[in-house]
């Protein structure tokens, strides 16, 4: 999402773990007999490796990708945990990115600009001028339920950093009087303010600001100096004002500008091999020592338009609401 204070949307299908299908995966859940002889030209074969991958992620249990582990994190951060499940805008996401998919001449144009363009653009200055690869993180309905509102919630202003295309500040910007973001791609900076978004430069965003709430999504791994950016989020808090801040685990940091080998000058101190392994170490060393306590957070399935492999990616996100501690962090 955003570092240096922006978002940095990179492209998801080319820097991090994405969760790829596979034959290996397919086998076990129908016969592949209709399908074979496999096809030799390399259209012919994207297709078709993109229709089984389809097949199976129409079979695909959905609900894995909220589900957690309670009893494999400490009493007192299980009790914040908040169940969410797929609803009616996750899915019109992943029916949408279906249908782009399909779109076969489309997504060979998208492969020869990029081709074309990755020699002197970031991958997120590429998907901003196609349009592409937007991202969801959670409905507006979700959202409601993580904080743990029964609807009638609205509050004053919010700020997206590293808002991408917008598509994702979308879903939570009609709860906010006033929508501001950042981000550091000039064509996504465009795009947010068609959206209406007012967008703040990324050095100085926090310079005469205060912020009801500061998302935060999908930018800590994406970060140059993430316990910077956290210590300028939570001085940039209103009294009793939240973060709403997302983190793809397992944690993988890869930095698109501003480190020549995409290593981050910070390195978060996150441990732990499992989903909920890393969540405890999340919470327990980087927010609490960053001055912030958590008040719910759940798992979600971060998903990203798909291509000419497969209808869309996702990878595992965790969701944190949080306020500031007692403590002040500057330690």
């Amino acid at each position: 999402m955003q570092c240096s204070n922006n978002k940095l949307q990179q492209d998801i299908t080319a820097t991090t773990p994405i969760t790829k299908i596979s034959d290996t995966h397919c086998q076990n859940d129908f016969d592949f007999s209709p399908y074979l002889p496999k096809p030799r030209g390399a259209l012919a074969r994207a297709i078709y490796n993109k229709h089984i991958s389809d097949r199976y992620m129409n079979n695909f249990d959905r609900s894995k990708w909220y589900n957690c582990n309670i009893e494999q994190v400490p009493p007192a951060i299980a009790a914040k945990f908040v169940q969410l499940d797929h609803d009616k805008e996750s899915m019109k996401f992943i029916q949408e990115s279906e249908e782009k998919s399909d779109w076969i001449f489309i997504q060979i144009w998208h492969v020869i600009v990029r081709s074309i363009l990755g020699w002197f653009m970031t991958q997120t200055s590429i998907n901003g001028w196609l349009q592409r690869g937007s991202m969801f993180v959670i409905s507006s309905a979700q959202f409601l339920k993580l904080l743990k509102s029964d609807g009638d919630w609205h509050r004053d202003s919010l700020i997206d950093l590293g808002a991408g295309d917008g598509a994702v500040t979308a879903q939570i910007a009609p709860f906010f009087g006033k929508v501001y973001a950042t981000e550091v791609s000039n064509t996504m900076r465009t795009l947010l303010q068609t959206r209406g978004y007012k967008v703040l430069d990324v050095e100085d965003w926090d310079a005469d600001r205060k912020y009801d709430m500061i998302a935060c999504l999908n930018l800590l791994d994406r970060c140059n100096t993430p316990l910077q950016m956290l210590k300028q989020i939570r001085q940039a808090l209103k009294p009793n004002g939240m973060v709403f801040l997302a983190l793809v685990l397992p944690f993988s940091a890869y930095v698109e500008i501003g480190s020549k080998n995409h290593k981050p000058k910070e390195l978060l101190p996150i441990i732990g091999a499992s989903f909920e392994e890393q969540v405890t170490s999340v919470i327990e060393d980087v927010f609490h020592p960053s001055g912030f306590k958590v008040e719910s957070w759940s798992r979600v399935p971060y998903l990203c338009e798909g291509d000419l492999r497969q209808s869309y990616y996702w990878l595992d996100d965790a969701l944190f609401v949080l306020k500031a501690s007692d403590e002040d962090g500057s330690s």
